[in-house]
């Protein structure tokens, strides 16, 4: 039935028709290519989507009304909340900051659909099965653009909530000027019943301009049965600068494509991952790194803790090309089981084919140690005490490292409860 889904995905995404119909129009004809996904796919090889045989899901009814974003002490974001892919948000009301822009898919205007036109399918590479799937369903979405010289300080966070027994896609562009700073969160979450099946596709793509700096959020907090398929997906120029931070759990099927494109010398990006497990669940991670010209440089370190019968996949690749003299490169995974059920395939990867380059990289896949344990439990603490104290500091340094502190001081008690449930289970 998989690839019967794949058809009719494609027959229904014959029927849209917008101003966006010459790009959906391209990746409809890549998608009519595509066989779907199997074990001998090397990107889908230890991540199965045979639960799309059981899927039967309805379109958004429109009936689940949702505009309010979970609240995050001293954050102060511009919000705009989508629910199973449809908009909530008056953005025409918002009090949107000094040299900012948004638009929606369905009121955007002619300057939008230029800045639509010039991000949209131009910055994610055609090789996503799914990213093509949203190109051509994704009837709503969020356009983003920062004027050149612009320094926004208020985070703009686009909360997109799925709800269950429904399929969704939902995308957002955005566009930074020269010189330009912002701060763009993108944060996925199940409104109400995780324990049914619901299917989303949820891209994003990022042009980042000469000496543009954006501080950028992906939480991918929707657990349960949820199949959440996406990719956050960015284009730096001539010394432009990201700093990323992926937070991710586990769900059903949870899959995220990550892509940093360096296009312009001396840009330099930074790309923290966590990803928390439970039991049963699957997250599955695949980020590439292109540095095509030179003086470029990337960080990436990227963590997890694996619950039991829990799957994790890490695909890491930094591809340094020919003339991408003087480029600095680092790609580090670290995993932890919390039991010998958990399973984690990692595979980090370097391809170089310029001469004068520092890259490295590695991966470690341990257990929770047991003499450490040992001590703690003897100075008082209880074997639950110790094991979150052991394991969830393996993650904390990443979220310590987030320059938006209110959203790390939310975001820690968060996955702070959602690993004390792990250990319940």
């Amino acid at each position: 039935m998989s690839q019967s889904w794949l058809a009719q995905a494609i027959a229904r995404a014959s029927a849209v028709n917008d101003w966006l119909q010459p790009q959906r129009k391209e990746s409809l004809a890549l998608l009519a290519t595509q066989e779907w996904p199997g074990r001998r796919t090397e990107a889908w090889r230890y991540t199965s989507l045979h639960a799309f045989d059981k899927l039967a899901l309805t379109s958004a009814s429109g009936l689940v009304k949702q505009d309010d974003a979970p609240a995050v002490a001293g954050l102060n974001s511009l919000d705009i909340v989508l629910v199973d892919g449809e908009l909530q948000t008056a953005i025409e009301a918002l009090q949107l900051p000094s040299g900012v822009r948004v638009s929606s898919f369905s009121n955007a205007d002619a300057p939008a659909k230029e800045v639509a036109q010039a991000v949209f399918t131009k910055v994610k590479p055609a090789k996503h099965l799914f990213g093509l799937l949203n190109d051509t369903l994704a009837q709503q979405g969020i356009i983003i653009d920062i004027a050149a010289g612009a320094e926004v300080q208020q985070p703009i966070r686009i909360v997109n909530y799925v709800t269950a027994g429904v399929e969704s896609h939902n995308r957002i562009l955005v566009r930074l000027g020269a010189g330009a700073k912002a701060v763009v969160i993108e944060h996925g979450a199940t409104l109400s019943g995780a324990d049914t099946a619901a299917f989303n596709t949820a891209f994003a793509e990022y042009l980042i301009g000469d000496k543009a700096q954006l501080e950028h959020y992906r939480l991918a907090l929707h657990g349960g049965k949820v199949i959440h398929i996406g990719g956050s997906h960015f284009q730096l120029h001539n010394e432009a600068r990201l700093n990323s931070t992926l937070v991710g759990y586990g769900s059903q099927i949870s899959r995220i494509d990550a892509d940093i494109h360096h296009a312009g010398e001396h840009a330099f990006a930074k790309f923290n991952n966590i990803y928390l497990l439970a039991p049963n669940e699957h997250f599955d991670l695949h980020s590439s790194i292109e540095h095509a010209v030179p003086n470029g440089t990337t960080e990436q370190n990227a963590r997890g803790i694996v619950g039991d019968k829990a799957v994790a996949v890490f695909n890491g690749r930094i591809h340094i090309h020919r003339y991408a003299q003087k480029t600095l490169a680092e790609l580090n995974n670290r995993n932890l089981l919390l039991t010998r059920g958990a399973r984690v395939n990692t595979k980090p990867e370097l391809e170089i084919y310029a001469d004068d380059v520092q890259c490295a990289h590695g991966a470690t896949v341990a257990e929770i140690n047991e003499e450490a344990l040992y001590y703690l439990r003897s100075r008082g603490l209880s074997a639950s005490q110790a094991k979150v104290m052991l394991s969830f500091g393996f993650i904390q340094e990443l979220i310590t490292q987030m320059p938006n502190h209110s959203l790390a001081d939310w975001l820690l008690p968060i996955l702070r409860e959602r690993f004390v449930a792990m250990e319940a289970e």
